[in-house]
């Protein structure tokens, strides 16, 4: 048996020392372009990380302001959306001045499909033997339904270069009365605002 392992072992090395089929073969790199010696080509280097610290005061983007609905008046969406950018340190542009960011904002209704899972107590019966009495024990009860939701948009531009800077959502109940509502969209605005700066 060792004989005829050594056998194997001594074919095997003997077959590894054949020629390699396998030729190294490579193509040349194309040439350079013409303006490559004097022009540098940004899009070949990852952008430089944003300086959210030099974004001081804002102004609507594009000079409009965002619009009501019959959910929450313009006045009310824009003095919780400028309350909620205040408080991420960031004010209203001064009448004349270039601001230094644009902000877009839009309120939309959409529909949501939620689920709640309640625990009941119940008996469960398992059978007239002596051995195996009924019992006591928690069921669940897995309900489904639609509720209607307010989803809050808060979009920031650079107003240097028109980039998008930060984006963030919030969503609140659409029903109530309409003192809970403007409870509700200031804190919305201010929850999709919460990440701002990014770290």
């Amino acid at each position: 048996m060792t004989r005829f392992a050594l056998l194997l072992l001594c074919l095997s090395l003997a077959a590894c020392q054949g020629p390699n089929p396998y030729t190294a073969q490579s193509m040349p790199l194309p040439p350079a372009p013409a303006q490559a010696a004097t022009q540098l080509d940004r899009s070949a280097y990852p952008a430089a990380p944003r300086d959210y610290g030099r974004y001081r005061n804002w102004t609507w983007h594009n000079d409009q302001p965002p619009a009501g609905s019959a959910w929450a008046s313009a006045e009310l969406v824009q003095e919780a959306l400028s309350n909620a950018l205040d408080q991420r340190g960031l004010r209203p542009a001064q009448v004349g001045a270039v601001a230094d960011l644009g902000v877009h904002s839009e309120l939309r209704l959409e529909r949501r499909i939620r689920q709640v899972v309640d625990h009941y107590d119940g008996y469960h019966d398992r059978g007239g033997y002596a051995d195996y009495p009924g019992y006591w024990g928690r069921i669940p009860l897995e309900r489904t339904y639609e509720v209607e939701v307010l989803v809050v948009s808060i979009e920031l531009f650079d107003r240097r270069d028109g980039q998008p800077v930060w984006h963030g959502l919030a969503e609140l109940p659409s029903g109530g009365s309409q003192a809970e509502r403007a409870d509700a969209l200031r804190a919305a605005c201010k929850g999709a605002l919460q990440g701002y700066p990014p770290a």
